[in-house]
């Protein structure tokens, strides 16, 4: 018999609480690995997140800016010696 791969999801829903509880029972070894590896998913979503904050708030170029910025370009890739 041949199985096709079928994805599965299971949710389970746990409070803060619990999840808490669950944590006090790791050995001491665990609880810091899991204490570094939720540092790092902060850091990298916060890292992610000022870069994003950083192009939302950067200044942006109009339609006739644009143009005029490869006009620009233009004249200066054709002055160029080669």
């Amino acid at each position: 018999m041949i199985l096709n791969n079928i994805d599965m999801e299971l949710r389970i829903i746990i409070d803060y609480n619990q999840i808490l509880r669950l944590i006090q029972q790791l050995p001491k070894r665990d609880i810091e690995r899991l204490a570094i590896t939720l540092q790092s998913e902060i850091s990298s979503k916060k890292s992610t997140k000022s870069i994003q904050e950083l192009i939302l708030k950067a200044p942006t170029w109009s339609d006739s800016d644009f143009n005029d910025y490869q006009k620009a370009r233009s004249y200066i890739n054709k002055s160029r010696i080669v």
